[in-house]
């Protein structure tokens, strides 16, 4: 047999385990998925890491108000240069857009995206950890591969929303993870923006996207939906605001991402 391709992948020995937040489909509201999953986790009183792996797109320094004029700490251990993440609500936080200013682009071919992606995980010292959840860019590109073969994931989250148009683009994610080559379990699916209710009106539901969109993905390719996550002000708020606790002053949203932390601990690997 010729193991000239084998895939090696590294396993990151103070960290348990690895959940990757990813989607085939930009704006479907995942890095907010992966910020609430970090939250409620901590809440629930596990050590968490956060790490936003959207090279182009950084937006986790945005939802943590975590600004330009924070710098991060640089410390050597064992020879080498380690980072010292930031830590918002009990999560360790890193970034690629602590390092540019948000109104930056970043030009960056394949190789070097990659490389950034695997300093950020390997090279910042995240202590001990139950938890890394890893909010990745959309599509099935570079970043999503690098991740998937060079290190182990206990599993994968696939964020949608109810709309057709979302659902195209979800199924090639899924269809990713379950490749031979990659060998990711999938954790199930999170339908986000599943309906509007406003505050003040909990018991009233807006289905402003369609209906449906993660019951079909889980019925075509017989994976569980682990969550429906309603839309109202305040994640809006929240996020602008940089205090996404505040989404949890609704009761919905709160049950909602409880359901979704059920889930993943009680998910077997």
């Amino acid at each position: 047999m010729n193991n000239q391709h084998q895939i090696v992948k590294t396993k990151l020995p103070d960290i348990q385990k690895i959940i990757m937040v990813t989607s085939g489909k930009g704006g479907v509201g995942k890095s907010t998925v992966a910020s609430g999953l970090a939250l409620t986790l901590a809440r629930e009183g596990y050590s968490v890491g956060l790490l936003d792996a959207d090279i182009f797109g950084p937006s986790i320094p945005t939802l943590f108000k975590i600004k330009d004029e924070e710098r991060l700490t640089v410390m050597e251990k064992n020879g080498k240069q380690i980072m010292e993440p930031f830590n918002r609500f009990g999560i360790k936080i890193m970034s690629i857009g602590f390092f540019i200013d948000e109104k930056q682009a970043v030009i960056w071919r394949g190789p070097m995206v990659t490389n950034a992606v695997k300093q950020l995980l390997i090279e910042t010292e995240w202590g001990e950890l139950d938890y890394l959840i890893i909010d990745t860019p959309p599509g099935t590109g570079d970043v999503l591969i690098t991740l998937l073969q060079s290190f182990y994931v206990s599993g994968a989250i696939v964020v949608t929303t109810p709309q057709q148009m979302a659902l195209a683009d979800v199924q090639k994610a899924i269809n990713m993870l379950q490749d031979n080559h990659i060998g990711t379990p999938i954790l199930g699916v999170v339908e986000n923006m599943s309906w509007f209710t406003p505050t003040m009106h909990p018991q009233e539901k807006f289905f402003i996207f369609g209906e449906g969109g993660a019951q079909k993905l889980s019925e075509n390719f017989n994976i569980p939906v682990l969550t429906q996550i309603p839309i109202n002000e305040l994640i809006c708020q929240g996020a602008d605001k940089g205090n996404l606790k505040v989404i949890f002053e609704d009761l919905n949203i709160k049950l909602a991402f409880k359901r979704l932390v059920d889930a993943v601990i009680n998910h077997k690997k």
